[in-house]
């Protein structure tokens, strides 16, 4: 499998991952603090080839794609689940530890975020769905993210997420739907 857009990385080890798993080109962040040079080699791939976000699914890889997304906005996005990207051993989280197939599946799943204004889905109607504030609204998030291909989040995380990705009201409630049948058996 061959991809045409560079897929932007944390480090050397998560690009070795993406080689296992496909033909893909590979920008390296070094880290959280992303540096202007490194904006501009993804600005520039960007507008030549496209560009795919693929970071971690913790922390530090929300804080890099939040700064590529302000400085070079209409980038794809590729989230790999926290449990395939779990080592064997238990320790750590990220891209480097998730298996060919669950990268392939993340790139393969990759949309565009879009700044909308246009809210669909309302704050409310993830408290109402028990998304937001409730014992069992990590672990619904964490599905809901999975099945919609959008990555966990947290509550106020998931409102701007949905957003971003032009959720329709349809495929949210699908998707709940699921997560709630899921929860019954």
């Amino acid at each position: 499998m061959k991809i045409k857009e560079i897929i932007v990385v944390e480090g050397k080890d998560d690009t070795r991952a993406i080689q296992r798993a496909l033909d893909a080109d590979t920008i390296e962040t070094n880290g959280s603090a992303v540096s202007a040079e490194t904006l501009e080699k993804i600005r520039l791939a960007h507008q030549k080839r496209g560009v795919i976000i693929l970071t971690d699914p913790d922390f530090p890889g929300e804080k890099i794609r939040k700064t590529i997304t302000e400085h070079v906005p209409g980038c794809k996005h590729a989230f790999i689940d926290k449990k395939d990207a779990r080592p064997n051993n238990g320790r750590g989280i990220g891209v480097e530890h998730a298996s060919p197939e669950a990268i392939r599946l993340a790139l393969q799943d990759a949309h565009p975020m879009l700044d909308t204004e246009a809210e669909v889905i309302t704050r409310e109607d993830l408290i109402d769905a028990g998304l937001i504030g409730g014992p069992e609204a990590a672990g619904r998030r964490e599905r809901l993210g999975e099945l919609l291909k959008i990555g966990y989040t947290n509550g106020k995380q998931l409102h701007k997420r949905l957003m971003m990705f032009q959720i329709s009201r349809q495929e949210f409630a699908e998707a709940l739907e699921a997560v709630l049948r899921e929860e019954k058996q």
